[in-house]
């Protein structure tokens, strides 16, 4: 079982982790400023670098499960990076829009993060689980959480503080699982404060990474109810935002 001290250290990691290499970012910036900048809900200027921050210091925590379960996280945020960067101005939400440009022909940043952290999800899941149900079971939880908390990423702050309250509980775990969520819940608050001044941004790069990390955080000691009480409630959450983007959708249509 990991004690106080190995969650405690585990959270001190991620957090140190993600403040430096938010610091890194800010002092170099692959491919300039501008590439890393953009516009928030308030129209004030904010930067993308709390992403690959915390995706960075999440990976490394997963990783300590498992290897598969620290590329889960490495994945998803890597999939997140290239929404942000690739997909910046596509207006289409949702996994149907995305899945309709596809069958055109045409591969969006948003299709490519469904498939890739999908997989990559099935992958841990698959490294975690015992028998066939609970490795899928496993997956559906870590991409399902991956998406999730980038649901909750809205409003400055909202997806950090999500990730600190859906994380706390994993804390009682034993095992490894208390570790992961520790991990996830250091390397969100080491960024929160500049996430809320405005300052900064998860993204889809930072949310999908945390968020996978949480997933894997319940994966890694979950029963199957446990796994499938996740699974129902992130497929539930799921639907329910795909129904209300194609609400807006066709509004706007």
């Amino acid at each position: 079982m990991i004690g106080p001290g190995g969650r405690a250290a585990s959270f001190a990691l991620a957090a140190g982790v993600a403040r430096a290499a938010l610091t890194a970012l800010r002092t170099a910036p692959p491919g300039g400023r501008a590439r890393w900048e953009r516009v928030n809900h308030a129209g004030r200027t904010v930067d993308l670098y709390a992403g690959p921050a915390c995706a960075l210091a999440a990976a490394v925590g997963a990783a300590r499960v498992g290897p598969a379960a620290g590329l889960a996280v490495l994945a998803a945020g890597a999939c997140g990076a290239y929404d942000d960067l690739a997909g910046a101005g596509d207006a289409r939400r949702g996994f149907r829009a995305h899945l309709t440009a596809l069958r055109r022909g045409e591969v969006t940043s948003g299709a490519v993060k469904l498939f890739g952290i999908s997989a990559a999800a099935l992958a841990a899941g698959t490294a975690l689980g015992r028998r066939p149900l609970d490795r899928l079971l496993a997956g559906v939880v870590v991409a399902g959480a991956a998406h999730f908390v980038n649901l909750v990423d809205v409003r400055p702050g909202r997806a950090g503080a999500a990730v600190l309250a859906l994380g706390a509980p994993g804390l009682l775990r034993a095992g490894p699982g208390a570790r992961t969520a520790a991990v996830a819940m250091g390397a969100a608050a080491a960024v929160l404060p500049d996430d809320l001044a405005e300052r900064t941004m998860l993204g889809d790069t930072g949310a999908h990474a945390l968020g996978a990390a949480l997933g894997v955080a319940v994966a890694a000691t979950g029963g199957r109810g446990t796994l499938a009480v996740h699974a129902v409630a992130l497929v539930g959450a799921a639907v329910r935002a795909e129904v209300a983007a194609g609400r807006h959708s066709h509004s706007c249509g």
